[in-house]
């Protein structure tokens, strides 16, 4: 199975998961990239998402604007989006690199990225392009995992070579490792924000996982996750939530 094939997979799966945890984890960040994107408004030109995946969030952009761009730097990665929304005229694929976008400035009123940034090594020069094709109006939703929540912590070693396939025995369901080659603190995101030329509109953080109350405890542990999370939010421990969510638009000129 290739790479693509796997993540398309595991994407389709997240949502639906045997394991609540897993499930809330995605479904609760989904919902508040939907509203989000909702809120932009609808009659829009253009939006883009870079680094779809299995296009989830397409049909949602599709609602708010005339043309939809689905943009990754690997193509092998878009053919499924191609298959999959080969009848959607709206929607197109763009082989792009969103450190050297080939698209125009100022071009795109509704940009999503969600979860692609922790997979490049120089996320300043994404977000200055992501700042750079963002029309005067236009707005930028964006997420990422924190690099300190229990989650990441806990990959680190759920993804060691023999723990891989233990991981994957209790889940009973697509697990493949996460990819992610550069987790920002919100301090660190923040920082690249501002120097990018970005304002941030609006943020959230979602997601607190416990280690084996996620994987043993079902609903139960699903419950105790959930109060935990809303005690955390907003003080001094929320690092450990596991996304970052935030719209943004250009700084003033």
């Amino acid at each position: 199975m290739s790479t693509a094939q796997e993540l398309v997979e595991l994407q389709e799966t997240l949502y639906t998961s045997k394991n609540p945890t897993r499930r809330w984890l995605h479904c609760q960040r989904r919902d508040w990239i939907e509203a989000a994107i909702k809120q932009a408004g609808a009659g829009l030109d253009v939006a883009l998402e870079v680094g779809p995946g299995a296009g989830g969030y397409l049909p949602a952009l599709g609602q708010q604007a005339e043309q939809v761009i689905a943009s990754d730097i690997e193509s092998s990665y878009l053919d499924y989006i191609e298959q999959k929304f080969a009848d959607e005229d709206k929607i197109r694929c763009l082989v792009d690199d969103i450190t050297a976008s080939k698209q125009a400035s100022d071009s795109i009123d509704l940009i999503l990225c969600t979860e692609v940034v922790e997979h490049i090594a120089n996320s300043q020069a994404a977000l200055i392009e992501l700042r750079r094709l963002l029309k005067p109006e236009g707005r930028l939703i964006l997420s990422t995992p924190q690099r300190y929540s229990p989650l990441e912590m806990t990959a680190k070693i759920a993804f060691l070579p023999g723990i891989i396939q233990l991981v994957r025995l209790i889940y009973g369901e697509a697990i493949i490792e996460t990819g992610h080659i550069n987790l920002l603190t919100e301090k660190q995101l923040k920082q690249q924000l501002d120097k990018a030329g970005l304002v941030i509109e609006s943020e959230y953080k979602c997601g607190f996982y416990l280690p084996l109350v996620a994987e043993f405890m079902g609903e139960t542990g699903l419950k105790i996750e959930q109060y935990l999370e809303n005690k955390l939010r907003g003080g001094w421990l929320d690092f450990s939530l596991w996304t970052q969510c935030y719209v943004l638009r250009a700084k003033d000129e």
